[in-house]
């Protein structure tokens, strides 16, 4: 293993991604797109000292004790995640139960929409540095941006809403969505669930547009999911094993991925 720039970086080939960055520049930015988790990769793992919250963490419920009950729950299920004994088909149907258990919570206590803009407001999630510069550059260059979550696709939106105060055309999302009521109560989830462990490009179809999700009437062109198939160089970006599925439904011809310790 080789590192650089004062080991802030690792690389296990460097020849070889040298090869994969001179390909995918000679193929411009009309083959590329980026696929980033976003708890942890977009956002800071440690906010002033402590652990970031994440998508799911920083909701506050109306009823306090469905946050405890969730927190119970992921002191029980989080080890099992990160467990090194554990056989992946048998983590992976823990997972599916853990995810399952945390939305039914939520069904059930009774969140609504005001509550996530409510908790958004009040929590310490952060962008890391760089990442706004980021969103603005491919942006500028129509190479779309895939953020790939096992969290929760409305607070996501919500955490742009407030935290960036703009949108972007060229990003998507693929994470847990919620369906509220006509009065903002959450009343189920769309689709299937996704967790850390089964995330793959075949939940695409989920994927809608950001600035159609916000209201936001921007004149520009969106990304389908069959162009979006056919950019088949990809800037991967993680921080858990599970987010090299992330680009398993495409057929690429050079993935850089890029894991954040």
């Amino acid at each position: 293993m080789e590192s650089h720039a004062s080991c802030e970086a690792v690389v296990g080939d460097s020849e070889l991604l040298v090869k994969k960055m001179a390909a995918i520049c000679n193929a411009g930015p009309a083959k590329l797109q980026v696929i980033a988790d976003f708890d942890g990769t977009l956002t800071k793992y440690r906010v002033n000292g402590c652990r970031g919250q994440s998508s799911h963490g920083l909701l506050q419920q109306e009823n306090p004790e469905y946050d405890k009950k969730r927190q119970e729950l992921y002191e029980h299920y989080h080890p099992l995640e990160f467990s090194p004994t554990i056989p992946i088909e048998e983590k992976t149907k823990l997972m599916e139960e853990w995810w399952t258990k945390t939305h039914g919570l939520l069904v059930e206590g009774g969140l609504t929409y005001d509550g996530i803009r409510q908790s958004v407001a009040n929590s310490t999630i952060a962008f890391r540095e760089g990442v706004v510069e980021l969103f603005e550059f491919l942006e500028e260059r129509d190479i779309p941006i895939l953020i790939f979550s096992a969290g929760l696709a409305d607070i996501i939106e919500e955490v742009l809403r407030q935290k960036i105060h703009r949108l972007f055309k060229n990003v998507k999302i693929v994470s847990n969505r919620m369906v509220f009521d006509n009065n903002g109560h959450l009343v189920s989830f769309q689709g299937k669930t996704i967790h850390s462990l089964n995330k793959n490009e075949h939940a695409l179809d989920m994927a809608a547009p950001l600035h159609d999700r916000l209201g936001d009437n921007i004149d520009a062109p969106t990304y389908e999911n069959a162009s979006v198939k056919t950019r088949r160089n990809v800037l991967l970006l993680g921080d858990h094993i599970g987010d090299l599925g992330m680009s398993d439904g495409l057929n690429y011809e050079n993935r850089i991925s890029v894991g954040f310790l």
